[in-house]
């Protein structure tokens, strides 16, 4: 007969799948070392992939793909004479202002330049060196902001405008004696 008071059913509910000693120590057993085992397959699939091998061509990619720069310095002559706006025009512009490409107006197109004249130098000068559109940047590069300036001068004015070309500052010395 069977036992079917409800302190024996509630002790049976409550059994895990260990029933005797031995499960226990086959249970603890594997809880270790299936995962040792695991850790040190992924170990050997990590460090056996095919691939490349280390020559010297590679390495000294490698080595300049690391240390490559990130930025320059240019030293240029300060004290070099100014450009006027017609060099800088032929060297920096008249590749687009020329042949009016990508909506850059045409140099000497009056029509193309009017509404820009109407917007004033410092307008034209602000696009010029910061760039506008499809116009890249112009400041900072090769040409001073000067340059830049008399190249914008230079440009208007053969359209029609009348804008006076920016002379350069007087230098501090200069300055000073031409008060005495």
């Amino acid at each position: 007969m069977t036992d079917n008071s409800p302190a024996t059913v509630h002790d049976e509910a409550h059994s895990g799948p260990i029933k005797n000693p031995k499960q226990m120590l086959l249970a603890v057993t594997f809880s270790f070392v299936v995962p040792i085992f695991a850790i040190i397959g992924l170990v050997y699939y990590v460090t056996m992939g095919n691939k490349p091998a280390a020559t010297e061509a590679n390495s000294e990619q490698a080595v300049a793909a690391r240390i490559q720069k990130i930025g320059r310095i240019e030293i240029r002559d300060a004290n070099r004479p100014l450009r006027t706006g017609e060099e800088v025009f032929k060297a920096q512009c008249t590749a687009c202002h020329t042949a009016g490409l990508v909506g850059a107006p045409k140099f000497g197109d009056a029509a193309a330049w009017a509404p820009r004249i109407q917007t004033g130098y410092e307008a034209l000068l602000n696009s010029a060196l910061k760039g506008k559109n499809a116009m890249v940047a112009q400041g900072g590069g090769e040409f001073q902001d000067l340059e830049v300036g008399r190249a914008v001068v230079y440009m208007v004015n053969a359209a029609g405008g009348k804008f006076a070309e920016p002379q350069a500052a007087a230098a501090p010395a200069e300055a000073a004696s031409a008060a005495k």
